[in-house]
């Protein structure tokens, strides 16, 4: 999922910020600001950084972001209303006991100031991010844009994963290499995990990262062997149970650049989202009034911003897995296979400080904001199993193809396409598709059906 700003290659990262770089200023005058100043509203490279569109004292409704940005915006507390997860906090479901894994390039130098802040906004429980260093890790650079860019993603990662499972423990692991596109960053990350997962650190795994399949050394002439050097973590996951999950990418069936030119003007697909070890997790985007009621069905994201990844594996076959669905995928293993919200118009609020030009509020989307909460949600399942439930996919084509479960808490996304760039991608239809997976979810079913399923 290869963005790219100019020449610059930009991280192998899904999130895709969003021209909104909201820092204090006086409440008096908030609106009025925010009014005078309402610049198109488009998306950069991560690595690009942020691009003010006004500094503002505090995050906004979703109704006044609408009228005065152009575009919709939810804070985690809508999420909870829209997925039904305030039912299971009510039942002390909130991944008490499980812990969730992190893994970014460099992190961030003030992730948890910014944690403390973005839980204090929302009235979100306190918690401590362990972090882990997985090497010697450059000194921070806020003049560095592919720092700055890695530093936002791990902000996203860390506040969303702990908004939905908030009960859960943070570990971020901080690699010293960036991933970009190809093998570059990759060993240090899969390393980091292995070493962790050895050590029985982490239940669940996200990763809001990916490199397309064709640009993996050998891949033209049809040699996979420097991608599947690189699965030795997820195996080691699935020898101890551990869920991984990533993210599906922002551009579609294809990998663009988002100024509107085509890097990769052909379907392809990324890694580790395309990994059998793994669940890929790609985007709708919801409409929500501003307590978090939805105003319509979710549908695959697709708002001129970007559009959520999904296609055929151009390196791994169809897993046993989704024989019931080979209808649709054929002989590839097919993305996503569960879809959360991702859309720059209806981004997340996401606070950081870590940028002395950028402090504040930001909107951000993109996949790398649907596998960290998807993350959250599988932390949960593992505390209702009392256990890890491992590579969860089996359980979840299972659900999908409703063999065990009449309250599968599974949601049909039936609308929309991951059509981009010029690219044709793929539309939503009723079950299992290459634009949405299997859907969205609702959490209170999904949450228990995901762990009694895990038994079977």
């Amino acid at each position: 999922m290869r963005i790219h700003h100019g020449s610059v290659p930009a991280l192998g990262i899904g999130a895709t910020a969003v021209l909104i770089a909201l820092a204090p200023t006086t409440a008096a005058n908030t609106a009025a600001q925010a009014s005078a100043h309402t610049t198109t509203v488009k998306p950069i490279p991560a690595s690009a950084g942020h691009i003010d569109a006004r500094t503002l004292v505090s995050p906004l409704p979703t109704s006044q972001c609408v009228a005065q940005l152009g575009i919709h915006c939810y804070s985690p507390l809508q999420y909870r209303v829209a997925f039904g997860l305030n039912d299971l906090y009510q039942h002390h479901i909130t991944g008490q006991g499980r812990t969730i894994m992190i893994v970014d390039s460099f992190g961030s130098p003030t992730i948890q100031h910014d944690l403390d802040t973005f839980d204090a906004q929302w009235g979100l429980p306190a918690t401590t991010v362990q972090i882990v260093q997985a090497g010697v890790i450059p000194p921070f650079d806020p003049t560095n844009s592919d720092m700055l860019g890695w530093a936002g993603e791990t902000s996203l990662d860390v506040e969303y994963a702990h908004s939905i499972a908030p009960g859960a423990k943070i570990v971020l692991v901080e690699t010293p290499v960036s991933e970009t596109e190809g093998v570059q960053g990759f060993p240090e990350m899969m390393h980091a995990e292995e070493s962790l997962i050895d050590k029985g650190v982490g239940d669940v795994i996200s990763q809001s990262f990916g490199a397309t399949e064709n640009t993996f050394p050998g891949f033209a002439q049809g040699d996979f062997s420097s991608l599947l050097a690189l699965r030795f973590a997820f195996k080691a996951a699935a020898e101890h149970g551990v869920t991984v999950l990533a993210s599906s990418g922002d551009s579609g069936a294809t990998d663009a650049e988002l100024d509107g030119s085509t890097l990769y003007p052909f379907r392809v697909n990324s890694w580790p989202s395309s990994d059998p070890l793994v669940t890929s997790v790609g985007g709708t985007q919801l409409t929500l009034n501003d307590t978090g009621t939805r105003l319509s069905p979710d549908v695959v994201w697709n708002d001129g911003f970007g559009a959520g990844g999904g296609g055929l594996s151009g390196v791994f076959e169809r897993p046993e897995f989704q024989d019931g669905v080979a209808g649709v995928v054929g002989d590839q293993r097919g993305t996503p296979d569960i879809s959360m919200p991702a859309s720059v118009d209806g981004g997340a609020w996401v606070y950081y400080s870590f940028n002395p030009a950028r402090v504040g509020w930001h909107i951000i989307g993109g996949t790398s904001e649907a596998s960290p909460i998807f993350s959250g949600i599988v932390a949960l399942a593992d505390q209702v199993a009392g256990h890890r439930l491992g590579n969860i996919n089996t359980a979840l084509y299972e659900l999908g193809l409703g063999k065990h479960s009449e309250h599968a808490g599974i949601v049909d996304v039936t609308s929309g396409n991951n059509s981009f760039a010029g690219v044709t991608g793929f539309s939503a239809t009723s079950g299992y598709d290459l634009a949405s997976g299997w859907g969205t979810i609702d959490a209170p079913d999904f949450v228990k059906a995901l762990a009694h399923e895990s038994e079977h």
